[in-house]
C-alpha cells in the first residue's frame, strides 16, 4: 500500500534531491516534491499542506537553523527529517534546535540518503501514528500572549489542569510514576502547552496557584488509581522560588493529608537553574520537605549551570537527566559519555535516575545498558488525562510486559 504522506524535499544540490526522491518512491511513498532554497520551501508550504520536510543543513543563502526558524515563526510545523554532510553533532544540535521550537524531529542521516533511512522514517512514522492521541497533546502551540484577566480566569476556572506522563521502569517495564504537566483548555485556541503559558504566569506571580492546581489534580489521580489497585506516584513540579516561603511544607503536608495520600507518594521536582533569593530558603525548603517525606527530584540535570553542586549540596531522592543528553546519544560519543557519566554519577550518590526526552527504542536499550533506572519520553507515552492513564494501567496489566520491551 503507498504511503500518502506528502514529502517536500529541500537541499541545494539538484543530484541529492533526485535521489532523495528516489529513494522514498522505491520505499513506496507517492507525493515528493523538491526545491532547492529555503525561502522556495517556505512558499511551497505556504501555498500546499507537506506532512515532512527531508532538508540538508548547510546552504547558501538560508541555512537549515535560519529555515527551522522560519519554520516556527511562520506557525509552520511539519515533521522533519534532516539530511547533511554535517558532522552528527551538528546534525543532533539542530535536532534539538527544531524541538525546542515545537518541531517534530523524525530523525537525522548522513549523506548520502538510502533505502534503510527511509525505512527508518517509516518505523517511526507508524510509531507515531500508533501512539498519537485522539485529542490534542501536539508539541507545538501558536504564540499567543495573555494577559492577566486571562491567566486567573483559567486558573479559577480550572481550564488550567494536570495530565500525566508515565514513568517506567527499565529493569521490569512497569508504570512507577506519573509526572502532572500542565494543559490549558483554552475556548478558541485548543489545547495549549505550557511552553506558550509557563512564562505569563511566572510575569503575573501565579506559581503558587499554579503549583496548589497542579498538585490537587495529583493527588485526585493518585486516589482514582489507587481505587483501582494500582498505587502510582505522582510527581509535581515546583518552582524553587517558592521555598521563600517558609510555610510552605506545612501546607503541601496538609493538602496531602486532607486527600489521605502518603507524602512518601509525592515528588517535587525542582528545576535546577531556579533558586531563592535567600539561598538558605532553598536548602531550608528543601530539607523540611524531605523531613515530611516527600520525594525531591533534581530536574532537568544538565540543563543549568549550578548541577553539580546543588546535586551534593540538596537531599534529593532522584535525579532526573535532561532530554538534551538523551536525544542522539547513541550516535553521538561525546553525548553518549556525558549521558553515561550522569548516571554513574547519580547511581553514586544513591538516587533513582530517570532519563528524560526518551524517543526511540536505541535510546532505551542505551539506558538500559548504563544502568539508568528510569524513563520518559513519547516513545513510552505522551501525557494522558488521569482516565486515560488507568486505563494505560489497565492494559499494562493484561499486557504483563517483558522487561526487554515497552509496551
Amino acid at each position: 500500500m503507498p504511503f500518502k504522506y506528502r514529502i517536500l524535499v529541500l537541499d541545494d544540490h539538484e543530484f541529492s534531491c533526485a535521489r532523495i526522491c528516489s529513494v522514498f518512491a522505491d520505499a513506496g511513498f507517492i507525493h515528493m516534491e523538491a526545491v532547492q532554497t529555503g525561502a522556495q520551501a517556505l512558499k511551497r508550504m505556504h501555498a500546499e499542506h507537506f506532512d515532512i520536510v527531508i532538508m540538508d543543513i548547510r546552504m547558501p543563502d538560508m541555512d537549515g537553523v535560519q529555515f527551522i526558524s522560519r519554520l516556527a515563526s511562520e506557525n509552520l510545523t511539519p515533521m522533519l527529517a534532516i539530511c547533511s554532510s554535517c558532522s552528527r553533532r551538528i546534525m543532533n544540535s539542530v535536532s534539538l534546535m527544531a524541538k525546542e521550537v515545537g518541531l517534530f524531529v523524525l530523525d537525522a542521516f548522513s549523506k548520502p540518503f538510502a533505502p534503510d533511512d527511509a525505512q527508518t522514517i517509516i518505523n517511526k512514522l507508524r510509531r507515531k501514528v500508533a501512539t498519537d492521541l485522539p485529542y490534542p497533546d501536539v508539541r507545538f502551540t501558536p504564540p499567543v500572549v495573555f494577559d492577566k484577566w486571562a491567566i486567573e480566569s483559567a486558573l479559577n476556572t480550572h481550564k488550567i489542569h494536570a495530565w500525566f506522563q508515565p514513568k517506567k521502569a527499565l529493569r521490569t517495564g512497569e508504570i512507577v510514576g506519573a509526572e502532572a504537566l500542565a494543559r490549558w483548555d483554552h475556548p478558541e485556541h485548543g489545547f495549549i502547552l505550557p511552553g506558550s503559558f509557563l512564562a505569563a504566569i511566572h510575569h503575573f506571580k501565579r506559581e503558587y496557584q499554579l503549583l496548589l492546581s497542579m498538585l490537587e489534580d495529583a493527588l485526585e489521580a493518585h486516589r482514582a488509581w489507587r481505587d483501582l489497585g494500582y498505587t502510582i506516584p505522582v510527581s509535581v513540579n515546583l518552582p524553587a522560588p517558592l521555598l521563600e516561603n517558609q510555610s510552605l511544607p506545612d501546607e503541601l503536608e496538609r493538602i496531602a493529608h486532607e486527600w489521605d495520600v502518603p507524602t512518601g507518594n509525592i515528588n517535587f521536582e525542582l528545576l535546577e537553574d531556579e533558586t531563592t533569593a535567600a539561598p538558605e530558603h532553598y536548602y531550608m525548603g528543601a530539607s523540611r520537605l524531605r523531613l515530611k517525606g516527600f520525594g525531591l527530584a533534581q530536574d532537568d540535570f544538565g540543563k543549568g549551570y549550578s548541577s553539580m553542586y546543588n546535586l551534593i549540596s540538596m537531599p534529593f531522592t532522584e535525579l532526573k537527566i535532561d532530554r538534551a543528553f538523551v536525544t542522539g546519544a547513541t550516535d553521538d560519543a561525546a553525548r553518549g559519555a556525558a549521558l553515561t557519566s550522569a548516571v554513574q554519577l547519580g547511581k553514586q550518590l544513591g538516587l533513582t535516575v530517570t532519563a528524560e526526552g526518551v524517543e526511540t527504542f536505541d535510546e532505551l536499550e542505551f539506558l538500559r545498558r548504563i544502568g539508568c533506572d528510569c524513563a520518559q519520553g513519547f516513545l513510552i507515552s505522551s501525557a494522558l488525562k488521569s482516565s486515560d492513564f488507568a486505563l494505560l494501567l489497565l492494559n499494562e496489566q493484561r499486557r504483563q510486559a517483558l522487561p526487554s520491551e515497552v509496551a
